[in-house]
């Protein structure tokens, strides 16, 4: 219901503005491996991770995926990272794993690993779903591509559901409803919305270093709202993933200070 909710309302909004339909075989296939990948796979992974491990947790190794997206975008779409960039993604990828061992090594670490395996399915769905929306996002209108993405990744998910699930279970109220309608909206029509457009402008390499903030940020809202609490390693594995947000970043301001004076960039670095 998320994914579909958040797609129709981007798709309703790409048509009201007068937003152009993809065309081509080939483009429609991009989207649909989008979809597939980075919401049936992503979403499929986060939900039945969370049976077991915390919701802060499985905020934090999803979005480790920034290693493998950027391999994905090497081998796919020619971007290379300079080697400050490859140390923060490095980096980064490291403060998460030292998160996530306490976890993995004490009491109930057998319904980690599920957990984790969940997770890297999603890890997996959402790399390459990020790798093509780069693609997708050189040619495409952000509300087409993200609201066609939504909704085509959200109908496996809805025939799982339906198959597999007791769809009565639902307890329709107002609460639910402001709660379907505030995470299709706000927390994933208008990221996956601003997402796209950004992958317009930056690299993915050094635009997905940022999603390693999630993993501070998701402890900090699972200590909030689960009381989930934070020890040393969790501390020294925040302060790994800053400083490799940092590196990432840093690596590109070269790059940006030519454009702003002017200077032309390589064809390859200014697709």
């Amino acid at each position: 219901m998320r994914a579909i909710l958040a797609g129709a309302v981007l798709l309703t909004l790409g048509v009201a503005l007068g937003r152009p339909f993809p065309s081509g075989i080939s483009l429609w296939g991009w989207i649909v491996l989008t979809g597939l990948g980075a919401t049936t796979l992503g979403f499929l992974g986060m939900v039945h991770a969370a049976e077991f491990v915390s919701p802060g947790m499985a905020t934090v190794i999803v979005n480790a995926q920034p290693i493998a997206a950027a391999l994905i975008a090497y081998i796919f779409l020619g971007e290379r990272l300079v080697t400050s960039a490859r140390a923060g993604l490095i980096l980064g990828f490291g403060g998460v794993a030292l998160i996530a061992v306490p976890h993995l090594l004490g009491p109930g670490a057998d319904g980690y690993v599920s957990g984790f395996a969940y997770l890297g399915l999603a890890t997996l769905g959402v790399a390459i779903g990020n790798a093509v929306m780069k693609y997708l996002a050189r040619s495409m209108d952000a509300f087409m591509g993200t609201g066609l993405q939504l909704l085509i990744g959200g109908i496996p998910l809805a025939i799982a559901a339906y198959l597999l699930e007791d769809t009565s279970a639902v307890q329709w109220s107002a609460q639910f409803g402001f709660v379907l309608i505030s995470l299709a909206l706000a927390g994933t029509a208008l990221p996956y919305w601003l997402w796209f457009s950004i992958l317009r402008h930056v690299p993915l390499g050094r635009a997905n270093a940022w999603t390693f903030l999630v993993a501070p940020l998701g402890l900090l809202m699972g200590f909030a709202f689960f009381g989930e609490r934070p020890g040393f390693l969790t501390a020294g594995g925040t302060g790994l993933v800053v400083l490799g947000i940092w590196l990432a970043q840093s690596a590109g301001r070269p790059a940006d200070d030519a454009m702003r004076r002017g200077n032309p960039m390589p064809n390859k670095e200014r697709t």
